[in-house]
């Protein structure tokens, strides 16, 4: 198995910046994905970003040129810039990590929680 540690997030105002991170320790040579997920109060978890292992990225349509998502192989650890952060980015984010297969490596942890708002 595979275990997470998220950190970042915080308050910020619209149109500020915040910055993720995702470290991965355990059974890490079987990831394959890493990425983020995120929910909001009363809204199913959705996916946010995603990059393979040979840095392929995958975004949201509503986070496209806002969010950059990049990875450190050799440190099993996965970044989630957040830049233009708008009111509707408020969310609890989760990473996540899946293998070869598409399975998933790790179990939802606490999230981080992001508040967009003046």
């Amino acid at each position: 198995q595979v275990q997470l540690v998220e950190s970042g997030g915080g308050l910020v105002q619209p149109g500020g910046s915040l910055r993720l991170s995702c470290a991965a320790s355990g059974s890490t040579w079987r990831i394959n994905v890493m990425g983020w997920y995120r929910q909001a109060p009363g809204q199913q978890r959705n996916l946010v970003a995603s990059i393979t292992t040979s840095g392929e990225t995958d975004y949201a349509d509503s986070v496209k040129g806002r969010l950059t998502i990049s990875r450190d192989n050799a440190k099993n650890l996965a970044v989630l810039q957040m830049d233009s952060l708008k009111p509707e980015d408020t969310a609890v984010y989760y990473c996540y990590v899946d293998g070869q297969d598409g399975e998933r490596l790790s179990p939802w942890g606490q999230g981080t929680q992001v508040t967009v708002s003046s």
